[in-house]
């Protein structure tokens, strides 16, 4: 193709970019899944964001990310599937939709269930395309249209299919257990949706009684209020201290009820008094400890956290208050011994951060014992890799120490328990479609579980419900296994373990090869970005002040796999700086390739060997990186080539050529080079950068419908030219080191220097040769003289000497010589006093004794700053005033 489409704007506009090229990119169907062709398969599926939520940081994380590796693979020519879609989301969303109510006067018991999910379903349509817009904003290529949602028709077909076949297995049943209750959502929730936070709080220690004895024993706890609740109190069996108590009875204060005093190695020996007060009904280690000892299980507190009918004068009391009713009368009736300051975790809702209540209550659980052995193994077995790899640990070891799973939730939106009692024979009839009739009995009078499941069961079976599980689909054959899951480190044991193992039930086969795991997106001064702390960020309002591309290419470079990364608003300008320098190099190249003429190459210039060596290189490196998850070094290496090599270097080595209106084949040699060269690392970028590297590409001499639909960069093995990197490096070096002395002896940019360079190496002198133009050019020469004698040095010359060769600069004419030396003498002496002060303040051991750490080592680095520059400074000096 001829030189033409040269119509790139001064000023890069990403909000106009990235609307039009987004629109261009998904009207012309470039995101859809081909499932009849014969290219290999790459899929991953979205991490459902909720259907409630708005964009956050880590949402934006989490799908640049995948977007990069699916734009990565598209281009190497695999059928990419990114499935995306979003999770039901069950208490966020009820109680969205009840605040909604509330401001209405209303609540979802006056309107009967039908009527309240009839509203949330109107809600979910109205406000729950939200973040699926928001992530389109992002560059987000998946294919949408093949969007999923947990309770859509199909994934609800796969929740009732799993749950029947996991019931008539003998994997889900119902029982009495301790669960975790969240007084405030007024539902269950499972262990992993507890956050345990360091609270400030009491150790009480009460005395308990031996019954007709003068003994007692000594109790401490955190929790007064249950003790209520107490059954027994229970001892190390090898404490020599309860020896002889063992078996005996105790009398529970308050209460005047007898209770055992038990022996349990639970206990941990000679930790404290080494007693322990055991509440079954409101500890989960006491209910273990109950179970293995047979202890009654007496509830002290409602669902609501109120003290129950059970606790006498103090029923209907909140459990804070009455804590406080309860220490006041335990300390009148003498049995209270003392009181301690005592931190400690406190287990709080995740969504609503109400300290949780555990409680006995009739729930469903999976067992989990079998279905976590298959996870476990494959992990072992490394046929499922976490990268980076040190993840797998915590995910073995929440395996090997797995609870049964609760999965009741008393919400009314989400996948109800398909699961129906009979009224008139108790019979329980579990069912892929809704019975008529009790399969015992015959009776129509069949009342359905009121319970639904929790959101993490639907979204356990992600991977192969949405690729249309239980059917046999053309997509199931095709894309499953995925390739890899992108996700959080904070979801593993939330989301991934369950994918594992429900897949392993279900499909036979891990859902996944590799979890590649993220970190989290903190503030500058590294905490959680959260309401309460008023820190949070929206990527929109970047998107709409920076572009997404600056957000996108911020979010995954300056950090390493696996880690957290910090928001600074400086990496920000910084990135969209770099956007800026692309925009403007572009520009110049196209301004440059007017008459651009295919296949006109001639001659190649050293310049231009050494560029086509380097973007090789690139094109290994980043390849590379991008196969091995490391985007983040990948972004580096592209933008260290970018800004430096490609703009600050080859770019001003070709202006020479470019300008030639004689050298007609010097001209299209460089204009050659420069477009290949820039095709190839604005296809490198692309995944990073989408709307930027495709505005470029289309404005390029070049066909085809968009840089997405390109191939992937091959490493060309003959464009390696290792001796044209040698003599460009010498050259590049030579040339910063001249720059270097200017600026160290304030020398004016306009003032051309004559440049000595003695290397009495043949081989380096040859290397040199090649390239007198480039450094006479780009140093600011008005000659360069190459010497392989010197009997004595150019006096009063400033130097300095790197890879077998010493530079000089005659100083004469350059500058006042006189003023410069003044200047320096000025300059030295303000430098010598601020190293004595340093270093007498250094020397006082009152300072280094009561001074923070910190600021001793910034006082350090100031001295080691002030001796690095004194020795510049006296060099410097030297120069100016030897004959």
């Amino acid at each position: 193709m001829q030189g033409e489409k040269v119509r790139i704007s001064s000023v890069y506009d990403s909000s106009q970019v990235e609307s039009k090229w987004y629109q261009y990119w998904e009207n012309k169907g470039f995101f859809r899944a081909e499932l009849t062709g014969k290219k290999p398969a790459f899929s991953i599926v979205m991490p459902p964001p909720n259907v409630t939520g708005q964009l956050h940081l880590g949402h934006a994380m989490d799908c640049t990310l995948q977007d990069i590796l699916t734009r990565f693979k598209r281009m190497q020519g695999y059928d990419t599937l990114w499935l995306p879609g979003t999770d039901h989301a069950g208490i966020a969303t009820q109680a969205k939709v009840e605040e909604q109510l509330t401001t209405e006067g209303q609540s979802r018991e006056q309107m009967g269930r039908e009527r309240f999910l009839k509203r949330v379903w109107d809600w979910k349509e109205q406000y729950g395309g939200q973040i699926t817009r928001q992530l389109r904003r992002l560059g987000a290529s998946c294919d949408w249209s093949r969007e999923r949602f947990t309770m859509d028709e199909g994934c609800s077909e796969a929740v009732r299919e799993v749950f029947v076949e996991l019931y008539n297995k003998g994997l889900i049943y119902r029982g009495n257990y301790i669960i975790n209750w969240c007084p405030k959502c007024q539902t269950t929730i499972s262990d992993v949706e507890v956050e345990h936070l360091d609270r400030e709080g009491h150790l009480w220690h009460l005395r308990y009684p031996v019954k007709d004895s003068e003994e007692f024993v000594i109790v401490a706890t955190t929790r007064p209020e249950t003790m209520l609740g107490d059954t027994a109190v229970a001892v190390h069996p090898e404490d020599e201290r309860y020896k002889d108590m063992i078996g005996k009875t105790l009398i529970l204060p308050l209460v005047n009820k007898e209770i055992p005093l038990i022996a349990d190695e639970y206990v941990e020996l000679g930790f404290g008094t080494g007693a322990v007060k055991i509440t079954p009904a409101h500890d989960p280690n006491d209910f273990e400890i109950g179970r293995r000892h047979n202890l009654e299980q007496v509830a002290v507190l409602d669902k609501e956290a109120k003290m129950n009918e059970a606790t006498g004068k103090y029923k209907g009391m909140d459990r804070y208050a009455a804590r406080e009713m309860i220490v006041r009368d335990l300390a009148e009736l003498g049995v209270l011994v003392r009181i301690e300051e005592h931190p400690h975790a406190v287990g709080e809702c995740y969504r609503c951060s109400t300290a949780i209540e555990p409680l006995v209550s009739r729930q469903w659980f999976v067992k989990m014992e079998p279905l976590a052995q298959p996870a476990l193994e494959v992990v072992r077995e490394g046929k499922l890799q976490f990268v980076p790899e040190r993840f797998s640990k915590i995910y073995l070891s929440w395996l090997e120490n797995i609870r049964d799973w609760c999965i009741s939730r008393q919400l009314w939106w989400g996948h109800r328990i398909p699961v129906w009692y009979c009224q008139d024979c108790d019979t329980e009839v579990c069912s892929k479609q809704d019975p008529s009739t009790c399969t015992n009995c015959g009776s129509d009078h069949l009342v359905q579980d009121p319970d639904v499941l929790d959101t993490w069961f639907s979204s356990g079976l992600w991977p192969f419900s949405t690729l249309g599980w239980p059917k046999k689909t053309a997509e199931l054959e095709k894309f499953y296994p995925t390739s890899v899951l992108v996700t959080g480190r904070d979801i593993i044991f939330f989301w991934v373990a369950r994918m594992i193992f429900m897949s392993l039930e279900f499909q036979k086969e891990v859902p996944f090869r590799q979890v590649m795991i993220h970190g989290l997106v903190l503030d500058a001064q590294g905490r959680k970005m959260s309401k309460s702390l008023g820190n949070g960020v929206d990527p929109i309002e970047i998107i709409e002040e920076y572009g997404a591309d600056t957000l996108r290419f911020m979010m995954i470079t300056g950090n390493t796999p696996g880690n957290d990364l910090r928001f600074h608003v400086e990496k920000l300008e910084a990135t969209r700086n770099f956007a800026n320098k692309i925009w403007n190099a572009s520009r110049f190249v196209l301004l440059n390739l007017k008459d651009y003429q295919k296949d006109q190459r001639g001659e190649l210039a050293l310049a231009d060997r050494w560029i086509l060596s380097r973007y090789t290189a690139l094109v290994e490196s980043v390849t590379d990186c991008l196969e091995h998850y490391d985007l983040g070094e990948a972004g580096r290496l592209l933008y260290e080539f970018i800004w430096n090599e490609f703009c600050d270097w080859y770019i001003e080595l070709c202006k020479p050529r470019l300008y030639d209106k004689v050298d007609l084949n010097a001209r299209r040699t460089a204009q050659s080079v420069i477009l290949e060269v820039l095709d190839g690392t604005m296809r490198l970028l692309h995944p990073f950068m989408p709307f930027l590297t495709e505005e470029i590409w289309q404005n390029l001499p070049l066909q085809g419908e968009s840089i997405m639909l390109q191939e992937w960069p091959e490493v060309k093995g003959d464009l390696r030219d290792s001796a044209a990197e040698k003599a460009m490096n010498l050259h590049m070096n030579i040339i910063k080191a001249i720059r270097n002395i200017r600026a160290e002896m304030n020398v004016a940019p306009g003032k051309k220097a004559e440049i000595i360079l003695f290397a009495p190496d043949n081989r380096i002198n040859l290397r040199l040769n090649t390239g007198v133009e480039a450094i006479k050019r780009l140093a600011g020469g008005s000659a360069v003289t190459i010497l392989t004698e010197m009997p004595s040095k150019p006096s009063k010359a400033a130097g300095a000497v790197l890879d077998g060769v010493e530079i000089y600069l005659p100083l004469k004419g350059l500058l006042d010589l006189d003023k410069e030396i003044t200047r320096v003498e000025k300059e030295l002496a303000q430098v010598r006093k601020d190293h004595k002060m340093f270093e007498g303040k250094l020397s006082n051991s009152g300072f280094i004794a009561k001074a923070p750490a910190e600021v001793v080592n910034k006082e350090r680095e100031k001295l080691e700053a002030a001796k690095a520059r004194q020795q510049v400074l006296q060099a410097r000096l030297l120069e100016l005033t030897q004959e």
